[in-house]
């Protein structure tokens, strides 16, 4: 039910109440400072600013229950975008107004007991509350609408910020304190970049990942694009958080090697990626930049150690599907197993002569030694892209 203006009852009480608006927005200021924290120790508004409020409030409600017609509320609209934009908390602002409407409600309940006037009472009590809810309605709206606002506006700017220090270059230029101050980050300090591979679009390799890393006292900022969500964290030591992504990682992630200046980030994201590369394609697990050298390698141009993968084990990717198979199986154990007969043919599950037999075919096949340093080196690399970039190896050996 809306307030759409008081009878002649409810406005004759309210003119009788008007000279009596000195006492009770004194009353209604002092029961709030006492009973309310956040408005004693002047938290939002002032002493002054408060004392204003209450008087104007009281003034409105009184205004309102003495003339017809539904009342104007924009006062409740101002109010609530004013102490939005403050910052003060929401249902401490509406037990204020319920006191000082209430103190209009006692005045109506002392005017009317010397004739004991119930009807009017009840009459004015159902105006009083009424009014109340339209107003505190439309306060509590327009509080909110521009609590989101605001809400919108600090996370675009902060996306854009988080955009800026990836980007690095001109982006960040003397803008870094603003985003290391929106951000909460420091400009110096330890630092690593993370980037994860989306499991789709619009879902997160890291769920809740900024949520779960300043529960244990570490800031980060994060990025989600289409194909990456990516982050730099400030930390004290890598481990806890590297136990603390693969927890929950959702696919292939990549961190950087540790950096301590925020400007860096640029860069250090660069690294992050190439370290993520290193993994298989369905792995899910976090990469450090620096756990294999020889992958950030490879991984950091896919094209060239495609290429390299196809020309080094092309006669390896021509032989018929199932010898293909074994004999790449054999060779990457051979690596795994550091050469060791006895151990690849426990892996392979067959006996010692036959992984000599499989291994003196590869070197036939591919003509190059395993014992030649330099040969091992290309094989070694090759395999590492094969096992990144498959189908292109594939590809450029076909060619």
């Amino acid at each position: 039910m809306r307030y759409t203006g008081a009878d002649a009852v409810v406005a004759e009480l309210a003119r009788r109440a008007l000279p009596w608006l000195p006492e009770m927005t004194q009353t209604t200021y002092e029961q709030i400072v006492e009973e309310m924290a956040v408005y004693r120790e002047e938290r939002f508004v002032s002493h002054a600013d408060l004392f204003a409020s209450c008087r104007d409030n009281l003034q409105f409600l009184l205004r309102a229950l003495s003339e017809s017609g539904a009342p104007d509320l924009s006062k409740a609209c101002a109010t609530g975008r004013e102490r939005a934009l403050l910052g003060a908390p929401l249902p401490e602002m509406l037990r204020a107004f319920r006191i000082g409407f209430t103190k209009v409600w006692q005045r109506f309940v002392e005017l009317t007991a010397p004739a004991q006037d119930v009807d009017a009472l009840v009459a004015a009590t159902t105006a009083i509350w009424t009014l109340m809810d339209d107003y505190t309605e439309e306060l509590t709206s327009t509080y909110r609408a521009t609590v989101a606002e605001v809400s919108r506006t600090r996370q675009n700017r902060r996306l854009a910020l988080v955009e800026a220090l990836f980007a690095g270059g001109s982006a960040t230029e003397g803008t870094l304190w603003d985003i290391a101050r929106m951000l909460d980050l420091p400009l110096e300090g330890r630092f690593v970049v993370v980037a994860a591979e989306t499991p789709g679009l619009g879902q997160e390799a890291l769920p809740r990942v900024e949520v779960r890393l300043r529960e244990v006292n570490h800031a980060s900022a994060w990025r989600l694009t289409p194909e990456l969500q990516i982050g730099v964290v400030s930390l004290r030591e890598v481990e806890p958080v590297l136990e603390l992504l693969r927890a929950d990682c959702r696919g292939r992630a990549g961190m950087s090697p540790v950096f301590g200046e925020l400007g860096g980030t640029a860069r250090a994201l660069h690294l992050a990626r190439v370290a993520l590369g290193s993994l298989p394609h369905g792995t899910e697990d976090v990469a450090r930049f620096n756990e294999s050298p020889l992958a950030g390698l490879v991984a950091s141009d896919p094209e060239a150690s495609a290429q390299l993968a196809g020309q080094v084990l092309r006669p390896m990717l021509e032989l018929p599907g199932e010898e293909s198979n074994v004999l790449l199986l054999t060779l990457r154990t051979w690596f795994e197993c550091g050469g060791n007969t006895r151990q690849i043919a426990e892996r392979v599950y067959c006996h010692p002569n036959t992984v000599r037999h499989r291994l003196k075919r590869i070197t036939d096949v591919l003509g190059r030694s395993l014992s030649d340093p330099s040969d091992i080196a290309e094989l070694g690399t090759a395999l590492r892209a094969l096992a990144m970039f498959g189908d292109s190896a594939r590809r450029a050996a076909r060619r």
